[in-house]
């Protein structure tokens, strides 16, 4: 997402040290990697040091962040749960499924493809074109990046956005942003991702630590 904040701490490069080994002992050609996580949770910042960590071993990774493929304006999104009732819309269907898939085999082919991308700014969404022929890996970060098709490695983010909670009561400019209907939200997107949690081979823990799932 253009405009888009990080903080990135010694924790989230720890944990991309990790997972960077992990993959570099088990790479394949064209790989996929998946990110999934709550809110506030630290998906975006492990998703961008893994991809700088990965570059420096000259391997192209590159970031598909599902929060760009929203199937409802971003203008309009909050007033349009709420009048649709947040429980019953907010979820995996509120997802372009559809365009992910095409641009993830698109990575697989190595073809060119379009990509949606909000800009923060004017919560306008843009597209960006990216030749996947000189692409090396496919990072897909967002809530449910763990249910996209031909994942490779799929980590999840044991962080609530109760644990994260600082993070969601001010933005940027240190303005209150909270009220009943985001805190719904938040909780109706705990219950969804929770769900995924058993699908990981590699969880993040409490202290953000590494752990791989036995299976």
């Amino acid at each position: 997402m253009l405009g888009d904040i990080l903080l990135i701490t010694e924790k989230h490069k720890n944990a991309a040290e990790v997972i960077f080994k992990y993959i570099m002992a088990r790479r394949t050609d064209k790989m996929i990697i998946a990110i999934s996580g709550e809110s506030g949770s630290g998906k975006s910042e492990l998703t961008h040091t893994l991809a700088k960590r990965l570059r420096r071993e000259d391997i192209f990774a590159k970031p598909l962040h599902t929060d760009n493929y929203y199937t409802s304006d971003p203008l309009v999104r909050k007033e349009w749960r709420v009048s649709q009732g947040i429980e019953n819309v907010v979820g995996y269907s509120e997802y372009d499924w559809a365009t992910i898939h095409k641009n993830i085999d698109d990575f697989r082919h190595g073809r060119k493809s379009e990509m949606p991308c909000v800009d923060l700014v004017t919560e306008q969404v843009d597209r960006l074109i990216t030749d996947f022929s000189t692409v090396d890996m496919l990072i897909v970060d967002g809530l449910y990046a763990m249910k996209a098709e031909g994942v490779d490695l799929k980590i999840f983010i044991e962080l609530t956005y109760l644990q994260t909670k600082d993070k969601h009561t001010k933005d940027s400019r240190g303005k209150e942003m909270m009220d009943e209907a985001r805190w719904a939200i938040l909780h109706q997107e705990h219950n969804m991702v929770q769900a995924l949690k058993p699908m990981a081979d590699l969880l993040i823990n409490l202290d953000y630590q590494v752990v791989e799932v036995q299976k």
